[in-house]
């Protein structure tokens, strides 16, 4: 696996050339990475920092966490190529954490709230010929329980991590003309997709291997003849070009199915017609040097492909968003994504965690969590969220709720989710307080057997489980502590417990009614080390010998 550090290669480079939003791509691009000037609170711009990394992580060059509420502001001078402009200059930024404002030769031109999501701004009307200065304020609290925070801690320990602030993906510069494609949409059903521009002209869509394709009142609906579906085995996509008006992006979709079938005694998650055992690991996304961000966007490649040797199909996304470079590489290697929202609310490890795991597990939510502005802007940015990532084939299953954290009125908050996409699997409430309203019965299970049927309603998924620790001297964050489910001594140990607790524990249900297994995780994260690698993607772990045979035994379980 790649090593994933800038220290001391290609000084002075741009890092992340790669294109930041590669399912709506035009030609006209310029990355504004690299360093820029740095004044946390009322400093002066005094200091460096190297963009997209985040002011907390070591490869920003500050690694330090400010004060919360501290604004952050990040300073650029910028001077376009000629006859770049053709029409609007559009200034984008892949998220920064948590209320964003962009400035250009001082005018306001956006306001940003949310760390996860990207926004842009029109700057056209402010810039003006030769060098222009761009300055971005970030503010960041997370003290303010409304906005989505994920595992981010001001006390890292256990499963709570370092905190990120300010910019942490791609900033970077398109033109394009005065009337523009703002958001593709592409939505699958079965074996049709559906292209929509969001603009009422006409135009063509034209799909490498189909032909053309008119646009009528700004879309069309494809349906090939011999439809090549997409499946972790055969991740096929259809590359096209859209043009509209003036306009010209690059983009792709694929084919596949997902619903919910009885087979037998059980409900069962099929992809394409068939049953599929969702064969997964928990994914939180950090990295040791960059924090939310990896040096390289190569690294996600990486890991993808690491862990489709050991035989997993599946990640689940563990309630944080990834750069769409991400996604795409799923999307291009076959890896299923399962999407979590980013909770926020207020977190009680006895109510949340620790009673649960003893086995009180039922809860009315509907009064749960009753502050306006916590709900609220919980669903404003799950709609965010969504309306960002729905075109990505990979993502075939959305977690609203995790272990009643930010739980409120789930029933409800899954027929509105519902309405926000009804292609994919929805799991409103993982691990336990489940309710009515949710397509699976979703468990998470640490620290006793696992003992799994199915009640022939709902599709069993085993959201969570395993976890075991094993720590590898010289490749740990922290040599004072150490978190998990279940220590091993050394690496036989832990080949020898997880082969176990799939051979014996998780392959048994699955003919009675399990369709799905996430295993806890594919890296350690700081004092969390029950990876599969270490945090530095040094040392892997288990190894395909371990693995491979126990991914085929529940594929072949599934298909019984």
């Amino acid at each position: 696996m790649r090593l994933c550090t800038t220290r001391g290669e290609n000084p002075g480079m741009t890092p992340w050339q790669t294109y930041p939003r590669p399912q709506m791509r035009r030609d006209s691009y310029i990355n504004l990475n690299g360093m820029w000037e740095f004044a946390p609170g009322t400093e002066e711009f005094h200091r460096q920092i190297l963009v997209p990394f985040c002011p907390e992580s070591e490869l920003s060059g500050i690694g330090e966490h400010f004060p919360e509420g501290t604004v952050l502001s990040y300073r650029r001078r910028v001077t376009l190529p000629p006859g770049f402009c053709r029409g609007r200059l559009l200034l984008h930024v892949g998220a920064a954490d948590q209320i964003a404002e962009i400035f250009v030769n001082g005018i306001p031109a956006a306001r940003h709230e949310g760390g996860y999501t990207a926004f842009w701004a029109d700057v056209t009307e402010a810039w003006r010929e030769g060098e222009n200065e761009i300055v971005i304020r970030c503010r960041d609290d997370l003290g303010d329980r409304a906005f989505p925070y994920g595992k981010q801690t001001l006390t890292r320990s256990g499963m709570w991590y370092t905190p990120v602030s300010g910019i942490w993906q791609t900033v970077w510069m398109e033109s394009v003309p005065e009337v523009f494609i703002r958001q593709l949409r592409v939505e699958v059903r079965g074996a049709s997709v559906t292209i929509d521009t969001g603009l009422e002209l006409p135009g063509t869509v034209t799909v490498a291997g189909l032909g053309s394709f008119s646009l009528e009142q700004g879309t069309v609906t494809i349906t090939p003849e011999k439809p090549r579906l997409w499946s972790p085995g055969d991740p096929w996509l259809y590359r096209f070009t859209l043009e509209t008006g003036e306009d010209r992006v690059e983009s792709y979709f694929a084919l596949r199915t997902l619903e919910i079938r009885k087979i037998g005694a059980y409900p069962r998650l099929c992809l394409n017609g068939k049953p599929f055992f969702f064969h997964g690991l928990l994914d939180q996304g950090y990295w040791p040097e960059g924090l939310f961000t990896p040096a390289d966007p190569r690294c996600y490649a990486d890991d993808i492909l690491a862990m489709k040797k050991l035989g997993f199909n599946t990640l689940r996304k563990h309630i944080k968003v990834e750069p769409e470079e991400f996604y795409y590489q799923c999307d291009c290697l076959g890896m299923i994504v399962w999407q979590d929202m980013v909770n926020n609310g207020p977190y009680r490890f006895l109510r949340d965690t620790a009673l649960p795991n003893l086995g009180i597990q039922r809860l009315d939510d509907r009064r749960r969590c009753p502050d306006a502005r916590i709900r609220g802007t919980f669903l404003e940015q799950a709609e965010a969220l969504v309306s960002q990532l729905r075109n990505h084939p990979c993502i075939c299953y959305w977690t609203v709720f995790n272990e009643g954290w930010g739980q409120f009125d789930s029933d409800r908050v899954y027929d509105w989710f519902r309405k926000l996409d009804d292609t994919r699997f929805i799991d409103t409430t993982s691990g336990w307080f489940r309710r009515s309203r949710t397509d699976v019965d979703s468990r998470h299970i640490y620290g006793r057997p696992i003992r799994l049927k199915g009640d022939g309603k709902k599709p069993l998924v085993l959201s969570e489980f395993g976890g075991k620790t094993c720590r590898i001297s010289g490749h740990v964050f922290n040599p004072d502590k150490a978190y998990g489910y279940g220590v091993c001594r050394d690496l036989p140990e832990l080949r020898q417990q997880v082969a176990a607790l799939y051979r014996d524990q998780v392959i048994p249900c699955v003919e009675r009614g399990l369709c799905a297994a996430i295993y806890t995780q594919v890296s350690d994260v700081e004092d969390e080390i029950n990876g599969l690698v270490t945090y530095d993607r040094k040392v892997e772990k288990l190894t395909p010998k371990d693995m491979v045979p126990l991914a085929r035994a529940l594929a072949e379980a599934v298909e019984k």
